[in-house]
């Protein structure tokens, strides 16, 4: 707290107050109803600060008070609305307070509300009187402070000596040494001198950098199943290394990234080893290595669809991941004729081979049965993946397929062999319910076809999403009102026309993450029943607007675009528009949503409204 400190007058009377509790006559009314009006300053972020701090309004309805404990309140409340005005810089500032026309504090004030009738509220008023406003004069350095380190304090003589301002300086202070390598750095709360003809503050900083230091010896603790020798292979930060904050927090992040560990805490040591370096020490507890997952979700279109999973995260010890599902789907829905399954089993290595590259490799056997096509199939995938900066990486694999179709009673059977070329950044929040930040995803996968009608084809996909939190526009409060876009267009060249390639390798649109409101794979080139062939260009936009409301409630409103053309064009095909509402129940696992949809440019035939059930955003 910046400013002089001064003596309370009415301290004796509080105590005072306090004495004659047991003096409270037997009709007076307990608790004491009260009103508070407290008159404005004219600046409202100091306005919303002084009532904030005022314990008369803030506990007027949650702690009713007897009429001593209401004089003694309202005494208390002075001093407290007095720091208010000296942390906005009035450090002359002064507060009046009466309670029934009476001042706190005056001695006739806990006979006056004992003589109050039951159920009368009194009249409580509270009168702030700023005075002048101080600013800030001298700001000096005591101590040693190295001159890369003295730009941060970003304080200057005639601005307003706000506190918070001040305590942000001694914070940033603090930061920069401890960047610079100044790891015993201290930066106790600043002096403040007060000049009180001058209305000005004088700001002394004592700093203590200390030594510039380097990493010393580091340990782990807490690992069991999971190798010492792969957590140091791993690790971000090394003995000898120049001591960061940045550096080992970005350590500390990528243990934490791999899955194994449900904590990883970084403890400094309280002083440097005898070669005049910092030992650091990491906590690990790790995560229990198996795991069992139920989900469910349902679509008016794909009807329900229930699965199960089993999942390894720490398979050799070195944090490889092994997961093996089983999803049965497609009950009573719309877009489907009978029931399918999902049978995958999928490893993932890290660090293969180098650091920060991860291998994967993928088996799925899956049947689906959709008014669009029947399919039976085998399918394999390895891919590698490599992060390249913080929010970019890129992979490239290798993916096979023997399958079975059918589309309007004509069966083909297929291999198809896939090199998939992809580059990602992502500098969202969240993975399940992101309100800030952008998603880019770029792919091309050449693709040679056999069986059926041979062919080769390249199909290019781009994709982006983008979270704006309104609070940054100063409409609300962080996190609670997020704009949501998300935008995807695809081509595929060297087919001639969508029938030269499979129909489970063609673009579709409409459904849960596409065009709701649509049943699912219904926009685009038609057969002359009305199911939908495919194309050989998609566009899709999303515009959502997420609303938290209570407790782990929200709210959302959208609406989706797009079409399916039959050549390698997008933009052509004929757009198709949707809007709904949806409700979210956030839960330790993400948000469960629930989203009713309605199609805009219904065609005769299509369905009246869609509805969708699962587990996270949309986008």
């Amino acid at each position: 707290m910046l400013g002089r400190f001064v003596g309370h007058p009415g301290f004796l009377a509080a105590c005072l107050g306090l004495g004659a509790l047991h003096l409270r006559p037997a009709g007076a009314a307990n608790p004491q109803p009260y009103t508070v009006a407290i008159t404005r300053t004219g600046n409202t972020a100091l306005d919303a600060a002084i009532e904030a701090s005022s314990q008369l309004v803030q506990l007027r309805r949650t702690a009713p008070a007897a009429p001593f404990a209401l004089a003694l309140r309202a005494q208390q409340d002075i001093g407290r609305l007095q720091t208010a005005l000296q942390s906005f810089g009035y450090y002359d500032g002064t507060v009046a307070v009466t309670v029934d026309r009476l001042a706190a504090g005056d001695p006739a004030l806990p006979d006056r509300l004992a003589q109050v009738a039951q159920g009368h509220a009194v009249a409580v008023t509270v009168t702030p009187t700023p005075g002048p406003l101080f600013t800030l004069g001298r700001i000096s350095v005591h101590g040693t402070l190295p001159p890369q380190a003295r730009a941060a304090i970003g304080l200057h003589a005639g601005q307003p000596a706000v506190a918070a301002d001040v305590l942000a300086a001694q914070a940033r202070l603090q930061t920069a040494l401890l960047a610079e390598g100044y790891a015993l750095a201290s930066v106790p709360t600043p002096r403040a001198y007060e000049n009180p003809g001058r209305h000005t503050l004088d700001i002394v900083f004592d700093v203590t950098a200390g030594p510039r230091v380097d990493l010393g010896a580091i340990r782990l603790e807490g690992l069991h199943a999971v190798a010492q020798g792969f957590i140091r292979h791993r690790l971000l930060v090394h003995p000898g290394q120049r001591f960061s904050p940045q550096a080992i927090d970005r350590a500390q992040a990528d243990l934490q990234s791999l899955g194994v560990f449900s904590s990883v805490a970084v403890h400094p040591a309280r002083q440097l080893d005898a070669q005049g370096r910092l030992p650091l020490t990491f906590v690990m507890q790790e995560r229990p290595a198996h795991t069992v997952s139920l989900n469910a979700d349902y679509a008016t279109d794909l009807g329900t669809s229930l699965g199960i999973g089993w999942s390894d995260r720490n398979v050799f010890g070195h944090a490889e991941q092994l997961h093996l599902g089983a999803q049965i789907d497609g009950f009573a829905g719309r877009a489907t004729r009978n029931p399918g399954y999902d049978i995958s089993a999928r490893f993932v290595k890290p660090d293969w081979r180098a650091r920060g590259q991860t291998l994967s490799l993928d088996v799925a056997a899956l049947r689906r049965s959709l008014d669009t096509y029947d399919q039976t199939a085998l399918l394999g995938r390895a891919s590698l993946l490599r992060h390249l900066a913080t929010h970019w990486t890129v992979s490239t694999g290798l993916n096979a397929a023997e399958e079975s179709i059918n589309q309007q009673g004509v069966t083909r059977d297929y291999t198809l062999l896939g090199l998939p070329l992809q580059a990602s950044y992502d500098s969202t929040n969240s993975l399940l319910d992101p309100t800030r930040g952008v998603r880019l995803n770029l792919s091309a996968t050449p693709t040679q076809s056999f069986g059926g009608r041979t062919s080769s084809f390249l199909v290019l996909l781009a994709s982006a999403s983008t979270y704006v939190d309104l609070a940054d526009f100063g409409l609300g409060r962080h996190g609670r009102s997020v704009l949501a876009l998300h935008a995807l267009i695809g081509s595929i060249q060297g087919a001639g026309s969508a029938f030269a390639l499979p129909p489970d390798q063609r673009f579709y649109a409409g459904g849960g993450g596409s065009v709701r409101g649509f049943k699912y794979q219904s926009i685009g080139p038609q057969f002359a029943d009305g199911t939908a062939i495919g194309g050989l260009a998609v566009d899709l936009a999303q515009i959502e607007f997420r609303q938290k409301l209570w407790g782990n409630f929200a709210a959302s409103v959208f609406t989706d675009m797009g079409q399916v053309a039959p050549r390698a064009a997008p933009f052509e095909g004929g757009l198709h528009i949707g809007a709904g509402v949806g409700l979210l129940y956030d839960t330790s696992v993400g948000p469960i949503r629930f989203d009713v949809a309605f199609p805009l440019t219904r065609e005769p035939g299509g369905d009246a409204y869609e509805f969708y059930v699962g587990i996270g955003q949309a986008f």
